[in-house]
């Protein structure tokens, strides 16, 4: 099942919740059709529960937000860019682990 604290990032709240973010941010570009994308997701969740309060984390479908793919220069997906004071400051693509994930999540608190 999907964790609540999981952010669903549209056009519309991109900037008020990554660019003007005051914690670090992960943000999963993802797509349904993509396996290792669902393969990522349970692990996304669980960097979301354990970083509530602390960072949040993020999920833009680039089927539905292009624009926002297209921002980023995401080609191959998932791609995984972390925000720190709404800039990206690292980019990961391709499935990664939890302990990288988180890791790399830390350094930005």
């Amino acid at each position: 099942m999907a964790s609540t604290n999981v952010i669903t990032i549209t056009e519309s709240n991109f900037d008020s919740e990554i660019i003007h973010s005051t914690v670090p941010v992960l943000v999963d570009f993802w797509a349904p059709w993509c396996g290792p994308c669902r393969m990522l997701g349970p692990v996304i969740d669980e960097i979301a529960d354990a970083k509530v309060g602390q960072a949040k984390v993020a999920k833009i479908n680039v089927d539905d937000c292009q624009a926002l793919a297209a921002r980023y220069r995401i080609s191959s997906i998932p791609a995984l860019l972390f925000f720190k004071n709404g800039e990206p400051v690292e980019t990961l693509v391709g499935a990664a682990s939890k302990t990288t994930l988180t890791a790399k999540l830390d350094a930005l608190l």
